[in-house]
C-alpha cells in the first residue's frame, strides 16, 4: 500500500504520483485531498482511497479502478466512466456520471443536478447509479441506457428535483416511491415495480447494501416506481412529421 500526503500539492503532481503508485503497488491512499481534480482518470487494475474532497471528475474515464472517498466529491465524478467502482460516503454535486458507459458508482447521500446525464449502454455493459438520499433536477437527462436507482433515505426533501428524464430514450429509472414525479415528459412512462423490475435491481441493492451497512431485505421489499422511455410517444414524433 502506498500512502500520499496531498497537502498543498498540484493536481497535476498529485495525478502523476497516483498514477505511478497504483502501477506498482495497486493499492493507493490519499490524504488531506482538497480540490485536486481528476485523479484516478484513466486508471485500471488498483484501489485508491481518498481522505477528503476530491475536485471535479474524479475517475473521469475510469477503466477497472475501485475507487472509494470517505467524505464528499464535486462535479462530473465518474465522466465518461468505463468500467470499475467508485463509492462514496457523503454526498455529490453536480453531472454525476455524466456520458457514463459502464461500472457502477455508488454515493451514500444525495447528487446535484444532471445526474446521469447522456448515460449509455452497449451489451453487456450496462452502467448503474445509485443514490441512498435524493437527486436534483434533470435526472437521466438525455439517458441512453444504463440504470439509475435514487433510495431517497435520510432526506426531507423530494426524491428527485424538476424535469425527470427529460430528453430520455434509454435505460431506466427506479425511485423509491409510490408515485411516479409529477410532469414527466410525455416521452416517459411510470409504473409501480413488479417482480421482474425488482429481480433487474436485487443484485445491485444487494451490493449497495453490503457496502454502506445498509437492510438489504427492508431496502428490497420497499415500493418502487419505474421510469422508462415511452415507446408510444417517442422523441422522433417531435421532429418527423406523422
Amino acid at each position: 500500500m502506498r500512502k500520499i500526503n496531498a497537502e498543498g500539492m498540484h493536481f497535476r503532481t498529485l495525478n502523476e504520483v497516483v498514477k505511478s503508485a497504483a502501477q506498482s503497488d495497486k493499492s493507493v491512499v490519499i490524504d488531506n485531498c482538497m480540490g485536486q481534480r481528476y485523479i484516478a482518470a484513466g486508471l485500471s487494475g488498483a484501489d485508491v482511497m481518498i481522505n477528503g474532497t476530491p475536485g471535479n471528475a474524479l475517475g473521469a474515464y475510469l477503466n477497472g479502478a475501485d475507487i472509494t472517498v470517505s467524505g464528499n466529491v464535486q462535479d462530473a465524478v465518474g465522466d465518461t466512466m468505463n468500467d470499475g467502482r467508485i463509492t462514496v460516503y457523503g454526498s455529490a454535486g453536480d453531472a454525476l456520471g455524466y456520458a457514463m458507459r459502464g461500472g457502477r458508482i455508488y454515493i451514500k447521500g444525495n447528487a446535484g443536478y444532471r445526474t446521469g446525464i447522456h448515460m449509455k449502454e452497449y451489451k453487456d455493459k450496462v452502467p448503474v447509479i445509485v443514490l441512498g438520499g435524493s437527486a436534483g433536477s434533470f435526472l437521466g437527462e438525455y439517458m441512453a441506457g444504463g440504470v439509475i436507482i435514487v433510495l431517497g433515505l435520510d432526506t426531507d426533501v423530494p426524491i428527485v428535483g424538476n424535469f425527470t428524464g427529460t430528453g430520455m430514450h434509454g435505460g431506466r429509472i427506479f425511485l423509491r416511491s409510490k408515485t411516479a414525479p409529477k410532469n414527466l415528459p410525455e416521452q416517459v412512462s411510470a409504473h409501480s415495480a413488479n417482480r421482474e423490475d425488482m429481480a433487474e435491481i436485487s443484485d445491485i441493492l444487494k451490493e449497495y447494501a453490503d457496502v454502506f451497512s445498509l437492510d438489504f431485505d427492508a431496502l428490497a421489499s420497499d415500493d418502487y416506481c419505474v421510469l422508462k422511455p415511452n415507446a408510444k410517444n417517442p422523441y422522433k414524433r417531435m421532429y418527423t412529421p406523422n
